[in-house]
């Protein structure tokens, strides 16, 4: 095989990274060598490459599909949102400034093509295939000019378009043909056809409305996914997470224990890399939700104060909702509370900070004898360390520096010597994102919780979390083999789009 293809969508959240990654772990089930793609991507959920770069965790996650190890060159740009109007640029794995929405896509977006291709290029040339995920929307014909994700990058690499549409919201047939009639000819040229996302019932109702759309824009429908609990892999936008939801709705075993384990997550704004606590609720009696008031942390047993790209701004936002005086009490009362990375800044004694808010010095929540102070260089690593007895694996993504005076030293090197963190009685807190996907750190960090909060909680034995992403990773290629048609799909991979796909009226405004 050798080919691509762009997997778009009909809206944000169609299930494109969740297509992408599904069809990257089929083809390799096929003994092709294949690679995941996103020219650029906004994400406030980033991750650490083997040779430093930050790129977005849905990439990484495709790369794991793809039995690979991720590379900057599979997300070349990576836009993290700093408030509503900006965001931080990441350019080959490296921050090179921030720049505001009107900037970005007043130019700047379009001066990234060439790097962008070339990235393409350079995977087209090692791997046998490169599955491109897009953003948003193909017909977000206010942003066409400047495009270099969608139809940008299909028009330059000669990819074919495949449309996902998630039927779950309604809408999808409208939603399909949309796209395509908002699309210029050259583009529509590339639009091969359609996949349908998250459906629930018999799918011989929904024949003659594909065979209504096939006759209305002559595009195959390359097959019909049926919705599946716990098929999410690593989402791209703290901003849209569910602040009341679980963090994945998964069949796990119940709880060996006589007690369940609660824990709370403070929905700070900006929050990142929230995927830290996943490993938390893959665990069998742990029960994970998302807080924003007070109360909600009563009954906790565990407080978690996640990542953000905001940390000054997320201090603010936890004085103002009473959530600050909430884990003082906690923390006085010998109770447990996690702060990771911007959570372990603000659980410090101040925070100097003249990089992401330029708000200077400002007061932390004081539980932890820690001084911050924000540099320009972004710490980008894949550390190794030991806590608790027990190996314990991260990455940093972080600007600032702690200065720890005082306390316990939480992660320390195989001789002892501090490598990061601090704890100070049943507060603990850390720069590294991932730590609790580490098997036996998680079981023994759970086992100290559970003895702090009075818990007769008892951790699984076995619980893998990396086998439990292998799973999933295959029950996404499952979804692809078993429910869209695969020798369409890699005809479509192989030779592109179809030729004479024709021309649906009225295309892009002029």
């Amino acid at each position: 095989m050798s080919g691509g293809l762009l997997v778009a969508g009909t809206t944000s959240d169609a299930g494109k990274s969740v297509v992408t990654a599904g069809i990257c772990r089929w083809l390799v089930r096929q003994g092709v060598k294949v690679a995941p793609f996103k020219a650029q991507n906004m994400s406030l959920n980033s991750f650490v490459t083997r040779e430093g770069a930050e790129i977005g965790r849905a990439q990484a996650m495709q790369a794991q599909a793809c039995r690979i190890e991720p590379t900057a060159l599979m997300n070349p740009v990576l836009l993290k949102p700093g408030g509503e109007q900006s965001s931080q640029v990441v350019l080959l794995g490296r921050p090179v400034g921030e720049m505001s929405a009107r900037g970005y896509h007043g130019g700047r977006q379009w001066q990234l093509l060439g790097t962008v291709l070339d990235c393409l290029a350079e995977l087209r040339g090692t791997y046998d295939a490169v599955i491109c995920e897009g953003a948003g929307s193909p017909a977000e014909i206010n942003l066409r000019r400047t495009d270099i994700v969608n139809m940008g990058i299909a028009r330059n690499a000669g990819l074919p378009v495949l449309v996902v549409g998630d039927i779950d919201r309604g809408g999808v047939f409208a939603s399909f043909f949309g796209t395509v009639a908002l699309l210029s000819p050259e583009d529509q040229a590339l639009i091969a056809g359609f996949l349908v996302n998250k459906f629930r019932g018999d799918v011989s109702l929904l024949e003659p409305g594909l065979d209504m759309l096939h006759g209305l824009t002559g595009r195959h429908t390359y097959g019909v996914l049926p919705f599946r609990h716990g098929l999410g892999i690593d989402e791209e936008d703290g901003l849209r997470v569910s602040l009341r939801g679980t963090v994945r709705e998964s069949n796990t075993a119940p709880p060996l224990g006589e007690d369940v384990l609660r824990v709370a997550v403070c929905a700070v704004p900006l929050m990142s890399n929230f995927t830290d606590v996943d490993a938390l609720a893959a665990e069998p009696g742990v029960v994970v939700r998302f807080v924003d008031r007070p109360e909600e942390l009563a009954d906790a047993d565990l407080v978690v104060i996640p990542g953000t790209r905001g940390t000054v701004r997320a201090l603010e936002w936890l004085r103002e909702r009473g959530l600050a005086e909430a884990v003082l009490r906690r923390a006085a009362e010998g109770r447990p509370v996690l702060g990771v990375c911007g959570g372990f800044q603000i659980l410090g004694e101040h925070i100097e900070d003249d990089v992401e808010s330029r708000r200077g010095q400002v007061d932390g929540l004081g539980i932890l004898p820690v001084r911050v102070r924000f540099a320009r260089e972004k710490t980008l690593t894949r550390p190794v360390g030991e806590a608790l007895g027990e190996r314990v694996e991260g990455y940093e993504i972080h600007h600032g520096v702690a200065d720890v005076t005082g306390g316990e030293t939480f992660i320390s090197d195989d001789e002892g010597r501090g490598l990061d963190g601090c704890r100070v009685g049943q507060t603990w807190g850390t720069h590294w994102h991932g730590s609790l996907e580490s098997d036996g750190f998680r079981r023994a960090f759970l086992r100290e919780v559970a003895a702090a909060a009075g818990r007769r909680f008892v951790p699984a034995p076995d619980t893998s979390f990396a086998a439990l992403r292998e799973e999933q990773l295959d029950r996404l290629g499952d979804l692809i083999e078993q429910h869209a048609d695969t020798d369409a799909l890699r005809r479509l991979i192989e030779s592109g789009a179809p030729q004479g796909l024709p021309f649906i009226p009225p295309g892009a405004p002029a």
